[in-house]
């Protein structure tokens, strides 16, 4: 049996729980640390500073595993590489010097950036990156060498999870049902405590410790069927329901689930409530790969600014649109050139906009809060209206409780995502594993 530690959802996620699991005992600790949205975070970080690009918190990680890596009890994987994942190993290798520790081998992975085919793949002349998704291969050989810590690029989520049993138990690059179940439970352990409780749309009150909160643990067999569990004293729960909810967690179609290295029938599952924490998987199926990488082709998309005005009862969301309305006039009058914008109220519409329902007649919101950010091509041409709003404070709707700026007024960069589909071959011929000995 393999035990492999979902110790990362997001980056930014808390770290505090990874102890937890390594006090628990696990033979693999998988960091998850990035998505669509973190990958242009850390462009941002990049065009500052040439020497960033990969997830920051990636040394506390690391500080919290090494005692268990140097006594053999544990491999760190992960994804914190980001789109710099050279300046991330490098980094790793320096903190680790620093602190006199010797006798690890670090690993990175590289050849997920496609800027090196521009031509071949048509990438336009303004990209700020471009990036496909690995799967488990180059992950397996680094383990195969002896590595300790494998640092990535932007691998799939799940791949991370798989390439430590592919390692572990030999499974062959065809075994689409094992590599299905070995896909499916790093779908599961991805998002750290998710799945084991967090973000639970059942009866999330009845967390017997929310002041722990728990990461999951995944118990794998050869045949692939596993278990999914926390660690011993934690809080959250592992149940069925806890369990199917993570299952169809960003899935398009339950049966195709597509990953690199296979493409799962997610509704092949079986899952078994054992109780205590501990739920069955068994019974997946998978099929072959998509014959393509996904890719993430990122550029430039203009500059965005945004104002907020808080408004009390009575009559709060007609004193907030009213706000607005006033702010949008004089956008007009001073003769801005806006490309889009966006109007949201909180506290009536804004996280399910047009599919709210109405509310009851003469039900008023207590305070509203609205929101207006629009887009131009320019930062100069989008920092122009936030000089427009103090006349609201005595001048507009009564009862407004504040009147702010995002990021002190200042105009932030959009960057645009956009999918593609990558030939195989030409990624993997730039795929390589570069260790070093600390």
């Amino acid at each position: 049996m393999i035990r492999i530690g979902g110790g990362q959802g997001f980056y930014g996620d808390g770290h505090a729980p990874v102890a937890d699991l390594l006090a628990d005992g696990v033979d693999y600790l998988v960091c998850e640390a990035l998505a669509e949205l973190t990958l242009a975070i850390l462009q941002k970080d990049r065009q500052r500073d040439e020497s960033l690009g990969y997830a920051r918190d990636l040394p506390l990680y690391v500080a919290e595993a090494i005692g268990h890596i140097l006594d053999g009890r544990t491999r760190l994987i992960t994804n914190a590489g980001g789109i710099n994942p050279i300046a991330a190993g490098r980094a790793v290798v320096d903190g680790l010097r620093r602190h006199g520790v010797t006798g690890v081998r670090v690993a990175t992975v590289v050849g997920d950036d496609l800027r090196p085919h521009a031509e071949q793949v048509g990438l336009p002349d303004d990209v700020l990156f471009a990036n496909a998704y690995l799967g488990a291969a180059p992950i397996v050989e680094a383990l195969a060498d002896g590595a300790h810590i494998v640092i990535t690029g932007r691998v799939a989520d799940a791949s991370l999870f798989l390439a430590p049993l592919i390692h572990e138990f030999g499974w062959a690059a065809d075994d689409w049902d094992r590599l299905a179940a070995g896909v499916t439970g790093g779908h599961l352990l991805e998002c750290s405590g998710q799945v084991a409780g967090g973000n639970y749309s059942g009866a999330w009150w009845e967390n017997p410790d929310p002041f722990r909160p728990a990461f999951p643990i995944g118990e794998f067999e050869a045949d692939g069927t596993f278990v999914v569990t926390k660690p011993a004293g934690t809080g959250g729960m592992v149940t069925f329901d806890t369990v199917r909810e993570q299952l169809l967690y960003e899935v398009h179609d339950p049966r195709a689930y597509l990953n690199p290295d296979v493409s799962v029938d997610l509704t092949s599952a079986r899952l078994e409530d054992l109780g205590a924490d501990r739920v069955r998987v068994s019974g997946i199926t998978g099929s072959a790969p998509p014959v393509t990488y996904k890719a993430l082709v990122c550029r430039p998309a203009g500059w965005a600014a945004e104002i907020k005005a808080v408004y009390g009862w009575p009559d709060a969301e007609a004193k907030a649109r009213a706000a607005v309305r006033f702010l949008r006039r004089r956008a007009d009058a001073i003769g801005m050139s806006v490309d889009e914008w966006c109007e949201e109220y909180f506290g009536v519409n804004a996280f399910g906009g047009p599919t709210v329902p109405a509310p009851p007649d003469g039900w008023e919101p207590p305070e509203v809060i609205a929101r207006l950010a629009w887009r131009c091509a320019s930062a100069d041409e989008a920092a122009r209206l936030p000089r427009e709003m103090g006349v609201l404070g005595l001048s507009g709707p009564p009862m407004v409780a504040g009147i702010g700026r995002s990021r002190d007024g200042r105009p932030s960069q959009l960057l645009g995502l956009e999918a593609r589909a990558i030939e195989r071959d030409l990624v993997d011929a730039g795929v390589r594993v570069a260790s070093t000995d600390v």
